[in-house]
């Protein structure tokens, strides 16, 4: 089944014959999902919370982009040779982010999501950063900004599942389910810095 639509933005790849298979075996992935207590009820609450938060895409990336973009460390790495920000670097960027949130929610982790997570990685390391939107930037953004993302984009999507009017209950269990899933990525999109270490 091609799982790419008319609304997928520019470089966008999910699913596609040419991404190389990740390194990271079907196996890798279910102790990965064991690790961080990755369950089939958290599944659930994140299909739930797809739900709620698929109106508020472009509210989250206005936020997400406004700390990245309150903090010229974190812009830099969308930055061409003249050192200032490439604007329609960061509008590709971000239209792929908002799928990344839906994706998130909404796939099912198999293979063609393992691969895809692999296609993510690289693109933030300098085996394919800059490649898939032809820009002349940073050629690498340090995993020690993956890893401190973790929290910026945990503790901000909250208020916005909140806003799907469930009880404390229900919003605790689809936050501490997006906590996981995002843990679980960032430790896939780790893999091409690590290398064998992995």
């Amino acid at each position: 089944m091609d799982v790419r639509t008319t609304d997928d933005p520019p470089g966008y790849a999910f699913g596609s014959p040419e991404l190389a298979r990740s390194p990271v075996s079907e196996e890798d992935l279910e102790l990965l999902r064991a690790s961080v207590l990755f369950t089939q009820d958290d599944e659930r609450a994140l299909r739930a919370a797809g739900e709620v938060l698929a109106g508020q895409v472009e509210d989250i990336l206005d936020l997400w982009y406004g700390f990245v973009g309150s903090h010229p460390h974190l812009v830099h790495y969308f930055s061409g040779p003249d050192g200032q920000p490439d604007g329609d670097y960061l509008a590709a960027v971000r239209r792929r982010f908002g799928r990344w949130i839906v994706d998130t929610c909404t796939r099912p982790y198999d293979r063609a999501w393992l691969d895809y997570a692999n296609e993510i990685a690289l693109r933030h390391h300098r085996s394919k950063k800059n490649v898939t939107d032809g820009v002349d930037s940073v050629p690498q953004i340090p995993l020690r900004y993956l890893v401190a993302f973790i929290y910026p984009i945990t503790a901000t999507i909250r208020d916005f599942l909140a806003r799907g009017g469930g009880d404390q209950e229900e919003v605790d269990r689809m936050y501490h389910a997006w906590f996981k899933s995002v843990v679980l990525q960032v430790a896939l999109w780790s893999a091409p810095y690590a290398g064998p270490d992995w």
